[in-house]
């Protein structure tokens, strides 16, 4: 069987990838007399009393909701609520194995903003933070931008700022591998959606120096036919005023980062490109362009999404201990400089020293990375808080 017929058979003999445990004892009627009835209004009492102590009376401190509507998973599109269940549970079982953070799949059968902007906020007070999945653009902007105003946990997009965080502390390992200086670098961004947007906006907000960003139809233009927020964008960044096709943003660039749909960038495009550049081709399962092309090409650095290469760039690199590390120092949002701290905390985890072209990131499965990315975000929390 190949890894598709093998995932379906675990998921039938499984019937989920979660489940919930008891922490409480509960084995004699005093048990239960503190669990639940009569003790437990002592407890509802306090909460009503002060609402901070909702985060540690409860398990509420500890759980994120884990929502999609279903209309962008993975590289499957639109395929429904209900059928992006699998993945909300495997995105839940993540979040547990890797930061010790409960989560919950929520799935909102909705294409309405309205609708999915209320839903979220009034199951919100259940959890401790909002991780948004597979929300298609640009709807994902605005339902992340409006329920980040409305709630007072932290709300964060996963496909958008853990991408960007990944890509940004990869992008920061490529450049010194290569010898090159961030802020001098040009960096071509295929791809315009959610994650394109975020990649573009951290790598310039960090440091890198040129950001030339495309889409479907090539450089974007803010005068084209781009929805709001990729126009927003395309008035920050492509400072050369350049014109033209992916083919023609590519020539001379230092790196290119594609997050956008396979085999859209050749070899001969990477020949172009300046002298042993940096290739993030992470498109899934078929990436931009195969890292075996882009070295023959004169890539010297490749990353992909894929497993199978070197140089994974796994958002489960970020997600696990921004929410961990946001949990635990009880912030009320995922702010900038906590994805820049995010960022620079997993690039440092390779050690100078060990930095190669097949090792610019750390492996998903290294001991620690969800807990220096934690301990990063609680540092710029509190950085935030006493300036």
């Amino acid at each position: 069987m190949d890894v598709y017929e093998k995932s379906l058979a675990l998921h039938e003999q499984l019937g989920g990838k979660i489940e919930i445990t008891v922490r409480a004892p509960l084995e004699t009627r005093e048990d239960l007399s503190l669990a639940y009835t009569p003790g437990v209004a002592r407890p509802c009492k306090e909460i009503e009393a002060d609402y901070a102590k909702s985060f540690t009376l409860t398990r509420r401190g500890n759980v994120v909701a884990v929502v999609t509507d279903g209309s962008a998973v993975l590289g499957l599109g639109d395929i429904g609520a209900a059928a992006g269940m699998p993945v909300m549970e495997g995105k839940c079982a993540l979040f547990k194995r890797f930061g010790g953070v409960d989560a919950v799949p929520i799935c909102v059968d909705s294409r309405d903003v309205d609708e999915i902007v209320r839903t979220v906020h009034l199951i919100s007070k259940s959890f401790g933070g909002i991780n948004l999945e597979d929300i298609s653009a640009p709807r994902c902007f605005e339902i992340e931008a409006r329920l980040k105003e409305l709630c007072d946990v932290p709300v964060f997009h996963d496909d958008q700022h853990g991408t960007a965080i990944v890509v940004a502390a990869a992008m920061l390992n490529a450049a010194k591998v290569t010898g090159r200086k961030p802020e001098e670098m040009r960096v071509v961004v295929n791809g315009a959606g959610s994650a394109g947007i975020a990649v573009s906006k951290l790598l310039r907000d960090i440091g890198f120096g040129e950001l030339t960003v495309c889409d479907i139809g090539g450089i974007l233009d803010p005068a084209g036919d781009i929805n709001p927020a990729q126009r927003a964008l395309a008035l920050t960044v492509n400072r050369s005023g350049l014109r033209g096709s992916l083919a023609d943003a590519v020539k001379g660039a230092d790196a290119f980062v594609g997050v956008s749909a396979g085999r859209v960038l050749s070899g001969e495009m990477v020949a172009t490109m300046a002298k042993g550049p940096v290739v993030f081709a992470m498109a899934n399962p078929v990436p931009e362009i195969t890292p075996e092309e882009a070295l023959a090409a004169g890539a010297a650095v490749v990353g992909t999404g894929r497993s199978d290469y070197p140089n994974q760039i796994n958002n489960l690199l970020a997600f696990p201990g921004i929410f961990k590390g946001a949990l635990k120092c009880r912030a009320k949002a995922i702010t900038e400089p906590m994805k820049h701290a995010a960022a620079r905390a997993l690039a440092a985890l390779v050690p100078e020293s060990e930095l190669s072209p097949t090792n610019i990131i750390p492996d998903v499965f290294a001991p620690g990375v969800a807990d220096a990315v934690a301990a990063a975000v609680i540092e710029a929390n509190a950085r935030e808080a006493s300036s």
